[in-house]
Formats: structure tokens, C-alpha cells, sequence
């Protein structure tokens, strides 16, 4: 039989009040509650203490305070990674971000659901899917990613946006939810 771990790393609906599930999103608060803390002017202290969160990482990363997780290790962001303030990354499933991202302030990222019946919500179900962001991605401020999507290559994603659905490359979406409004150049 499987544990809830197990079931939740093999993308199938987990009890999320599992001590080992809850032991996981506890770490993470407590390494993302200590990246909160460090002052700004220490960004050299604000970056080892990213990657101690993050699963991999490139070079060139910069994430400012306040950020968010829930565990930190499905975490993998590429070369040239910007975030402004207040990013919440809900890594449950993995979260795989590309090279030259930049990411607006106040933006979710999401990869846990939970069930559309009031029964499975009352037996604190879960579920993740994986979200992935290409290369040369820009998202604006207050943008909402929701579980399993995928952002290609060469996107700009508007201000505001939800993005319900994958969105190909060299393409700029916008609205609610996120739909494409003009394909963009490739240089």
C-alpha cells in the first residue's frame, strides 16, 4: 500500500493532513520565513538561502522577499532567474522554469488541486500536476498559473492574467483566463 507521500509524487490524490505531507510544507515555511527575514541589502545572504530552498538553479538568480513555497525541492529554475515581491510557487508537483524568466510581483504559481465535490474536499484531498515555463518567458505582475500548465518559449504573459492552459511559444496572452492576443517575433 501506498504512503500519502507516494501517492502524492506519483501525481494521485493524497491526504494533505499527513504528517509526512504537513512535515514537508513545514520546512519549507520555516527555510522561506528565514529567506523573508534577511534585509535587502544583504542580497549575497538572500540568494545562498534561495538555493538552500530551490531543487537546482542556475547562475544569475535573483528572488526578492517576500516569496512563498510549499517544499522547495520541485523547485528548478535555469541561468538568469528574476522575480520581483510577494512570488508564491505552490511546488507540490515539480515547477520547471527555463532560462531568462522574469517573473512580476505578486504572481502564483500552482500545482496542487483539489477535488470539485464537497466530499473529497471534506477528506482534505490533493492532488498535483506539474507546471513548466520555457526560456525567454516574462510574466507580469499579479499573473495566476494554474496546476499542469505549460508556458512555451518566447511568452509574455500580461498583467493580471490567469493562465488556465498551455500557451506555445512566441506567443503573448493576457486576460481572464488567459487568452493569445498577437503572436510575438522570434529574434
Amino acid at each position: 500500500m501506498k504512503t500519502e507521500l507516494q501517492k502524492l509524487e506519483d501525481g494521485e490524490w493524497y491526504y494533505f493532513l499527513d504528517p509526512a505531507v504537513a512535515a514537508r510544507k513545514a520546512r519549507a515555511a520555516k527555510l522561506c520565513q528565514e529567506f523573508n527575514a534577511i534585509p535587502a541589502t544583504d542580497p549575497d545572504a538572500q540568494t545562498a538561502k534561495i538555493k538552500e530552498i530551490f531543487g537546482s538553479y542556475g547562475k544569475n538568480i535573483s528572488v526578492q522577499a517576500t516569496f512563498n513555497c510549499d517544499y522547495g525541492k520541485n523547485i528548478h529554475v535555469g541561468d538568469d532567474f528574476l522575480t520581483n515581491y510577494n512570488l508564491i510557487i505552490l511546488d507540490i508537483a515539480p515547477v520547471t522554469i527555463g532560462n531568462h524568466v522574469m517573473i512580476g510581483p505578486n504572481t502564483g504559481i500552482y500545482t496542487v488541486n483539489h477535488p470539485m465535490t464537497a466530499k473529497g474536499r471534506r477528506q482534505y484531498l490533493g492532488k498535483g500536476s506539474p507546471v513548466t515555463i520555457g526560456n525567454d518567458v516574462w510574466i507580469g505582475g499579479s499573473v495566476t498559473i494554474l496546476p499542469g500548465v505549460t508556458i512555451g518559449n518566447n511568452v509574455v504573459v500580461g498583467a493580471g492574467a490567469v493562465v488556465t492552459k498551455d500557451v506555445p511559444d512566441n506567443t503573448l496572452v493576457a486576460g481572464v483566463p488567459a487568452k493569445p492576443i498577437k503572436k510575438l517575433a522570434v529574434e
